[in-house]
């Protein structure tokens, strides 16, 4: 199951970053024209960095969980 996804997501990408590559070669001269390509890279900065961040808060949020569990079961082992 988990590599029938794993595949379809790396075909999905594979795809994706080729239609995209395409694309974004043929307009990015059309964008530095317009002076737009700094508000591209300025958006997908903003969304990597949340990104990130999102990530870096779920860890801490799974790592406080696991601790709980485990002082958890040390306790019932001690009883």
């Amino acid at each position: 199951m988990i590599r029938t996804v794993a595949r379809t997501f790396a075909c999905f990408a594979l795809l994706a970053l080729s239609t995209t590559t395409l694309m974004a070669q043929q307009e990015a001269d059309f964008m530095r024209s317009m002076g737009k390509m700094y508000v591209v890279v300025a958006v997908i900065a903003i969304l990597f960095i949340g990104m990130v961040l999102y990530l870096y808060s779920l860890d801490r949020k799974l790592t406080k969980l696991e601790n709980q569990i485990s002082h958890h079961d040390e306790a019932e082992t001690t009883h």
